[in-house]
């Protein structure tokens, strides 16, 4: 049978994540919030209102030039974003931060969904020919293929 796993708290996932080697530290300005990384990879952690556990502050990802890259599809390719520049996911690196997350999730007691245990999930999906369909129509962008030719 089954078993449902015990919900650690905070202290008890922190002190988990340093007995494995885990690098994690305190952010600045905060002190309910940490920075967990290993092998080059990080999320940020806080504590949750009741004490009794967590939840994820900023979502995992690749860490580029001091800063976590998150992970981004564009149907062809899928890249990392940080807020200076964007770089082609290799698949090393998405091993990497896949087994990162799984884990932090073992670490944690946390859920790992079907989708997410086949593979690493983007944090945004942005297809060419999907984009802009969440505008009313009248602000939709003209798609390359409608547009009058010149």
């Amino acid at each position: 049978m089954l078993k449902k796993p015990r919900r650690r708290t905070f202290d008890e996932v922190l002190s988990e994540l340093r007995r494995l080697q885990f690098d994690v530290r305190s952010t600045v300005g905060d002190a309910n919030r940490v920075a967990i990384s290993k092998h080059g990879c990080s999320i940020v952690l806080e504590r949750a209102q009741n004490e009794a556990g967590f939840r994820m502050v900023v979502r995992p990802g690749i860490v580029i030039d001091g800063e976590i890259a998150h992970l981004y599809d564009h149907g062809f390719q899928k890249f990392f974003h940080t807020s200076k520049a964007e770089f082609p996911a290799t698949a090393e690196k998405l091993r990497t931060l896949h087994q990162f997350v799984e884990d932090v999730k073992e670490v944690t007691g946390s859920v790992t969904l079907y989708n997410e245990a086949l593979g690493t999930v983007s944090d945004a999906y942005l297809y060419d020919r999907v984009r802009g369909r969440d505008l009313p129509v009248d602000e939709r962008p003209i798609p390359a293929w409608e547009q009058p030719s010149r």
